[in-house]
């Protein structure tokens, strides 16, 4: 529906361009003489904005003000409140008891005036510098999913992203939970485009700590119950962090932090950037009241943490664990129940799911199509948790384990789910007001959500590939991995070293390694998702791993694509002990190449690991697959394409993608690992490349019954 809207709205957008200039028309013309501040000071309805654009200015260390700003050139996305608009922001500060009555002369100091003049203004502007258009009604985002909603990608003034919410009235979208004017809306001036609003765009600066906190004094919420459970276990204090303000005043002062990292390839430079800011985010999976009410009989506020731990004990949840009050510790029963509902990232509803260059993807229809998987690691006691989306779904789910057309000639589409595998919906956020916070994101779901026997082997009985950034929060958090803005700072990252400031708290990076990073958008790279890890220098970082899902034996493998000879060669080590790790195997030559050929500055070198292009006779295909794991490799997996969206070939199908399987080891689940990487070239500008892993139980990958799927 929202896409028909949206189209829809496009059309009429062309139409109306006819029309002639009023106060309510006036958006369909474009203002070839006019900027936008000139624009909104001929207009009598946008006079109350005027004056607080000419107040506020565009930074603590400039002298220019907003007004000044949106008189130069540029590309401007203007979320314009009307006077009306405003004065009802104003109305509701009193029922908030901010100020006594709905006037700028009743602030009680003039700092928390300014404070709210900046919220307005800095949160109705966006702007797309020099590399990006205006944002139109027809070129707002659409997600890729079922929900309703979707971020802009390029944050505005306050450095909040806005979400684009579609509804089933006609001709109507909303921002952030504020409709835009039918009419007085792609208001197009030499720089950039006005949109009308009837309500202040004010995402609430509040963290998931205060909004759990509201839930619970809020009897009709919907999220009491759950809330209780997060507070009980102490995890406020954990739930407030926003912004790692040390990180901030070391980036802003310059000396310590580098703002790039300059890296020559041959006779060019590549510019990496260093981000910004460090900040913490969060994705709260949870029951609601309904579900609670509904299962323990009660009504939400009366419902107690007792009520809730004797209901997960009928249900036989966690059976192992301790039952007592002491609901802080690791091993209790809640702790690691209400944990398991967590994520230490913040997950956008665009973000559930990536979709690029699987199979089958469409980069402008964005509708999914074959199966995609991420997997996270949740809080507290490291838990795998499977978020999960393909065309059949609709929707996105929480460890759906369906039954997929996996043969060698199969789609990898669902072909059916077993009610026991079908797994948990993810509803939609609300994100209107006070719930749209910065640093956190809550889903409600309607089912007991725990990481079950049935869950865990479900989970060993698949490969699991993850995309290698999905490992760090801060890469999501920080709008870092596969970042939908494509100008160099976004395309091109730059991750510091420990010696510089520790970004990544679960990667060590030496003094002499460069941590660089690419989104791949548009580059038609032959890599998972598009995007890949580019660490170069005399390099020797460590990783920690995701867990496993049981005690077993596993592969862990590591997807190569070998399209330059600027690829490096690293030893591999692996362990428990992150300080004392042992090497596992020769040295991983990212030069190599499947087809047998090792590509090197001196030439081509013949290599022997049996590699030959699918045939039309699957049973040979098997031997050649058979032949290629006897040397420790595999051909690249069939779900995504080798290179991006909409491209024909499968990585299968690629002779520089392959995979190498780096350790067959018995992995237990209540063990942390961790992987390093160390150069074995003296050459600095050798660069090894990163793109994604997996794990794969024995009883998957030597399963005589039912060999691995080529997927």
């Amino acid at each position: 529906m929202r896409k028909h809207i949206l189209y829809a709205l496009a059309a009429l957008a062309l139409v109306a361009t006819a029309c002639t200039e009023s106060i309510d028309t006036s958006s369909r013309y474009v203002f070839k003489e006019e900027t936008i501040s000139s624009y909104l000071e001929k207009h009598e309805q946008y006079s109350e904005y005027v004056r607080l654009l000419g107040e506020v200015m565009v930074s603590k260390i400039s002298e220019t003000n907003v007004q000044q700003l949106l008189s130069a050139r540029g590309h401007y996305t203007i979320f314009a409140p009307t006077n009306a608009a405003i004065q009802e922001y104003l109305d509701s500060l009193v029922k908030q008891g901010l100020i006594t009555e709905p006037s700028w002369d009743a602030f009680p100091s003039q700092r928390k005036r300014d404070s709210i003049a900046q919220v307005i203004v800095y949160n109705s502007i966006i702007d797309s510098g020099d590399d990006y258009n205006e944002y139109q009604i027809n070129t707002f985002p659409i997600s890729t999913s079922t929900s309703r909603s979707v971020e802009i990608p390029l944050p505005n003034m306050n450095d909040r992203k806005l979400v684009v919410q579609y509804t089933d009235v006609p001709d109507s979208i909303l921002i952030n939970d504020c409709e835009i004017d039918k009419l007085n809306r792609d208001i197009l001036c030499i720089n950039g485009v006005i949109h009308a609003m009837h309500s202040v765009i004010s995402p609430s600066n509040n963290t998931l700590d205060y909004l759990l906190k509201k839930y619970i004094e809020n009897e009709n919420s919907g999220f009491v119950v759950s809330s209780k459970l997060v507070y009980a276990c102490g995890l406020f204090d954990k739930l407030a962090l926003n912004r790692d303000e040390a990180y901030e005043d070391l980036f802003q002062k310059g000396s310590k932090i580098p703002k790039k990292n300059v890296d020559h390839e041959g006779n060019s430079e590549q510019v990496f950037y260093t981000p910004e800011h460090r900040y913490y985010g969060y994705t709260f999976f949870a029951e609601t009241d309904d579900f609670w009410s509904q299962a323990i009989g009660k009504e939400p506020k009366d419902i107690t943490v007792e009520d809730v731990m004797d209901y997960l004990d009928s249900q036989g949840v966690y059976p192992e664990l301790k039952r007592d009050d002491n609901y802080e510790s690791e091993d209790n029963l809640l702790y690691q129940f209400i944990t398991y509902h967590l994520l230490p990232e913040r997950l956008s509803a665009n973000t559930l799911v990536y979709h690029y260059n699987e199979k089958g993807f469409d980069l402008n229809r964005k509708a999914p199509s074959v199966a995609v998987m991420e997997f996270y690691t949740t809080m507290g006691k490291r838990r795998l948790l499977k978020i999960y989306e393909s065309k059949q779904s609709n929707g996105v789910y929480l460890n759906r384990f369906p039954n997929l057309d996996n043969d060698r000639r199969g789609t990898y589409e669902e072909l059916s789910c077993d009610p026991d595998k079908e797994g948990i919906a993810i509803g939609e956020p609300n994100l209107e007001g006070e719930n749209n916070i910065r640093n956190g994101i809550i889903y409600p779901i309607d089912k007991l959500l725990y990481y079950s026997d049935d869950t865990r082997n479900n989970l060993q009985k698949q490969r699991i590939r993850w995309s290698v950034p999905s490992m760090w929060p801060e890469f999501m958090n920080n709008d870092i991995r596969c970042s939908e803005i494509t100008d160099e700072k976004h395309k091109c990252v730059y991750i510091p070293t420990d010696e510089e400031y520790k970004y990544l708290e679960d990667v060590d990076i030496s003094a002499d390694t460069r941590f660089n990073y690419w989104t791949g958008r548009g580059n038609g790279w032959q890599n998972m998702q598009g995007d890949e890890m580019s660490i170069r220098g005399l390099l020797e970082c460590t990783m920690k791993l995701p867990p496993v899902p049981r005690r077993g034996t596993y592969e862990l493998r590591f997807a190569i694509q070998c399209g330059g000879n600027m690829r490096g060669m690293v030893q591999f080590y692996w362990g428990t002990n992150k300080n004392k790790l042992a090497a596992m195997g020769i040295p991983l030559d990212l030069r190599q190449s499947a087809d047998n050929q090792l590509h090197t500055q001196n030439g081509n070198v013949p290599s022997d690991i049996g590699y030959e292009r699918d045939t039309d006779d699957d049973e040979y295909n098997i031997e050649v697959d058979k032949r290629l794991r006897n040397n420790g490799f595999m051909k690249g997996c069939n779900q995504y394409c080798a290179g991006g969206p909409g491209t024909s070939t499968m990585m299968r199908a690629s002779d520089i993608c392959i995979r190498r399987i780096i350790i067959r080891e018995t992995m237990d689940p209540d063990d942390t690992y961790y992987i390093k990487f160390k150069t074995v070239l003296d050459d600095d500008t050798r660069f090894f490349y990163m793109d994604y892993l997996e794990y794969c139980a024995k009883d998957v990958y030597d399963n005589p019954e039912k060999p691995e799927d080529i997927w």
